[in-house]
C-alpha cells in the first residue's frame, strides 16, 4: 500500500497547523490517503456519511458499516455518483447485537492484512427503553458495548495497519452523565436522556483507558475522542419522542451545524497528523456547538482509573470480548 514518508508526514502535519492558524482545519486539510483502509460505523447518513465522504474523496477505501444494507448501498451510490472512482464497499452491522459484531468482524478478517482506522461514530439517541438482542439496554449496547467489542475484534488488524487509529465519537453529554453500575439496564430507573448520558460517558471512559492501555503496552495504534458539537442528523428525531425530538429535532435546529462541518472533528482525530492519541477533539466556537477542531477539555470522570477499570472489566464480561495487548 502507498504510504506517506516520515517527512511527508511532518510537513503535512506544518501545513495543518499553519491552516490552523489562518482560519480553522477543515476537509481540505485532510492528507492523502491513498491505499489506507478505515471502518465507519452508521457509514450510510448524518456524520457517518460525510465522514466516509471526505475519507473517499482523498483517496482511502472506506468500509460502510451499516446496519441498513439497503440504506448503505444508496450512500455509496450518492458518494459515486459524484466520485466514480471512489473505493467503497458495504458490510451489514448492527452494533445492538454482538452476534452481529462477532460475524463482521469474522468476515473483514480474510478480506484485510491490516486497518488504518477505526471510527466509531454510529449511535442511537433517547428512545423508549429498549433492549438489545442480548438483553442490554439499547443505547448502553449500541454506544457502548457494541464498539467495544468491535475494537476488541479489530484490534490485531488495526496493529496490522499503518499509524492506525481508533475514534470514539462521543458528547459534550459525557460530561454530564454518570455510570449507572447497579441499573445499567434501565430496569428500575429509565429515563431516556440519563441513559443517553451514560453511554457517551462510557464510550469517552473506553477510548481514554483504551489509550492507556495501548500506550502501556507499546502499540502503535492510536485512540483518539471526539466529539461534533451540535450538528443537524437525524440522531435528534429517529429515536426520541416527546419533549427530547421537539427541543434537539426542532427547536434548536437553526442553531445546528451542517454534517460536513460536524464530522471535522472525528476526520481530524483519524487523519491529522498532530492529533496525539488521548486526545479529545471538539469545535473551537463558543460551548464547543460549531467550528473548526481542536483539542479539548475531557471530563475527569473519563480519566478515572477506578471508573475505567470497572467499566471495561463490566465491558469484557458483557461482551466476551477480552483485547490482546502485547505487554498488558
Amino acid at each position: 500500500m502507498c504510504r506517506m514518508t516520515q517527512q511527508q508526514s511532518q510537513e503535512h502535519g506544518q501545513h495543518g497547523q499553519q491552516q490552523t492558524r489562518k482560519g480553522g482545519w477543515d476537509a481540505a486539510s485532510i492528507p492523502d490517503l491513498t491505499g489506507r483502509v478505515y471502518v465507519v460505523t452508521g457509514a450510510n447518513s448524518g456524520l457517518g456519511l460525510a465522514t466516509t465522504h471526505a475519507l473517499a474523496r482523498r483517496g482511502a477505501h472506506v468500509i460502510l458499516a451499516v446496519r441498513d444494507e439497503e440504506k448503505g448501498h444508496r450512500a455509496a451510490a450518492e458518494i459515486t455518483a459524484g466520485q466514480p472512482d471512489a473505493r467503497l464497499e458495504v458490510r451489514h452491522l448492527d452494533l445492538a447485537d454482538l452476534d452481529s459484531v462477532r460475524a463482521f468482524a469474522a468476515a473483514l478478517h480474510p478480506d484485510r492484512a491490516g486497518l488504518d482506522g477505526l471510527i466509531n461514530n454510529a449511535g442511537v439517541m433517547a428512545p423508549p427503553r429498549t433492549l438489545s438482542a442480548q438483553g442490554h439496554e439499547l443505547q448502553f449496547a449500541a454506544n457502548h458495548l457494541g464498539h467495544f467489542a468491535l475494537t476488541g475484534l479489530l484490534l490485531d488488524l488495526l496493529s496490522a495497519g499503518d499509524n492506525s487509529r481508533v475514534v470514539n465519537v462521543t458528547s459534550t453529554n459525557h460530561r454530564q452523565g454518570s455510570l449507572f453500575f447497579d441499573d445499567l439496564s434501565g430496569e428500575r430507573a429509565y429515563a431516556p436522556m440519563a441513559y443517553y448520558n451514560q453511554s457517551k460517558l462510557a464510550g469517552a471512559v473506553f477510548g481514554h483507558e483504551l489509550h492507556r492501555r495501548l500506550a502501556e503496552s507499546g502499540s502503535p495504534v492510536r485512540s483518539v475522542l471526539a466529539h461534533p458539537g451540535y450538528t443537524a442528523t437525524n440522531l435528534q428525531t429517529a429515536a426520541p419522542t416527546g419533549l427530547v425530538k421537539f427541543l434537539f429535532g426542532r427547536l434548536l435546529k437553526p442553531l445546528a451545524q451542517s454534517p460536513d462541518r460536524g464530522a471535522l472533528p472525528q476526520l481530524y482525530a483519524a487523519t491529522a497528523p498532530e492529533a496525539k492519541s488521548g486526545d479529545f477533539i471538539g469545535p473551537d466556537g463558543m460551548a464547543e456547538l460549531r467550528g473548526a477542531p481542536k483539542p479539548v477539555r475531557l471530563s475527569p470522570k473519563a480519566t478515572h482509573r477506578e471508573t475505567a477499570h470497572r467499566l471495561w472489566d463490566i465491558s469484557e464480561q458483557l461482551t466476551d470480548v477480552h483485547f490482546k495487548f502485547r505487554d498488558i
